[in-house]
């Protein structure tokens, strides 16, 4: 799987820790910076994963910003993206399971680098569980997102 990587400058400290932990996990990196700590635009980079997911290019995506709410409420406003704000395991791989979440965002200044191994892999690991329910519940998601676009919502 490819997995496209973004962060602001307060994520970019944990950048090449989630780039090694997708690494290890086995899957190929799609870079899209940022590469320093100097201040850019959270919603810059949350469309650049956004527009790689859309394009084919990542089949998911991993989002870092100060608290991760930001990148997630950026990432959360395009068609087809449906990024979760994990800070725990069970999120991570949950909102995979049963909500078929495609971006990670997580809250650098939230995090320890210690708990960053511990929610990329779940996520990672994770797969939409393709139960009825949770198929319904995603349909009624898309439905929503459609009639947003389409100005009824």
């Amino acid at each position: 799987m490819i997995v496209a990587v973004a962060t602001d400058h307060a994520g970019f400290p944990y950048k090449a820790r989630v780039i090694e932990e997708v690494r290890v996990a086995g899957h190929e990196v799609l870079d899209l910076g940022t590469d320093s700590t100097e201040p850019v635009d959270y919603p810059d980079y949350a469309l650049a994963i956004g527009q790689a997911i859309q394009a084919g290019r990542a089949e998911r995506g991993i989002l870092l910003c100060g608290s991760g709410v930001g990148a997630c409420v950026a990432v959360n406003k395009m068609t087809g993206l449906r990024g979760g704000l994990c800070h725990d395991t069970y999120s991570a791989h949950q909102g995979v399971e049963h909500d078929d979440m495609n971006v990670l965002c997580l809250g650098a200044r939230i995090i320890g680098p210690e708990l960053v191994p511990e929610l990329v892999r779940p996520f990672l690991g994770a797969r939409f569980s393709g139960e009825p329910r949770h198929v319904r519940r995603l349909g009624k998601v898309k439905a929503i997102e459609q009639a947003a676009h389409a100005g009824k919502a």
